[in-house]
C-alpha cells in the first residue's frame, strides 16, 4: 500500500542567493506529522500558501524511491513525500490522497523541476540526476488533512 513518508510545511524560503553560499537554517517544526490543505490556497503555514503566483502549484509531491538514501523533504523542499506511487507520471491527472480523514484531491499541473541547490542539499550530481524525477506541482481542489502513514490513492485521468 502507498504511504505518506514525510510532510513539510515551511513558513520560510531557505534557498536564497547562490547555492555556494548554502541554505538558510531550517525553521523549527517544518517537518510535521500532518498538514492541513485548503482548496485553491495550498498547505496552511507553508511559504506558498495563498500566493497568487503559486495557486496552481502550491502543493508539491515527490516519490521517495527516486531520492538518494538519507535525502528528505528538508533537502528537496517539497510538501509531501510518498512511497509506492510514481507521481512524476501523473501530469494532467487528478490525484486523490486519503490518509484517514477523507480524500484530498489535487490536480497535478506540472513537473517540479529540481534546481542547482540540489547539488548542495542532496549531494553532488543530484540536480542532473533528479531531472524528470523531481516530483510534481499540484493545485489543491479540496480542503482536508493529510497525515504520515498509509494512504489510499485514486488517480483520475
Amino acid at each position: 500500500m502507498p504511504e505518506i513518508v514525510q510532510l513539510l510545511a515551511s513558513p520560510s524560503h531557505r534557498y536564497v542567493g547562490r547555492p555556494a553560499d548554502g541554505p538558510l537554517p531550517a525553521p523549527p517544526g517544518e517537518l510535521v506529522d500532518e498538514i492541513r490543505i485548503r482548496a485553491g490556497l495550498g498547505v496552511v503555514g507553508d511559504r506558498y500558501f495563498g500566493k497568487e503566483a503559486h495557486r496552481q502549484a502550491s502543493v508539491t509531491i515527490i516519490a521517495r524511491e527516486l531520492l538518494p538514501e538519507g535525502a528528505g523533504l528538508a533537502e528537496v523542499r517539497r510538501n509531501i513525500m510518498v512511497a509506492g506511487l510514481a507521481v512524476d507520471d501523473l501530469a494532467g491527472a487528478v490525484l486523490a490522497l486519503d490518509s484517514g480523514d477523507g480524500p484530498v484531491r489535487l490536480r497535478v499541473r506540472r513537473a517540479a523541476h529540481p534546481c542547482a541547490w540540489m547539488d548542495v542539499t542532496v549531494g553532488p550530481g543530484a540536480w542532473k540526476a533528479l531531472r524528470g524525477k523531481g516530483g510534481v506541482r499540484c493545485e489543491p481542489l479540496d480542503d482536508g488533512v493529510l497525515r504520515v502513514g498509509p494512504v489510499a490513492v485514486t488517480v483520475q485521468r
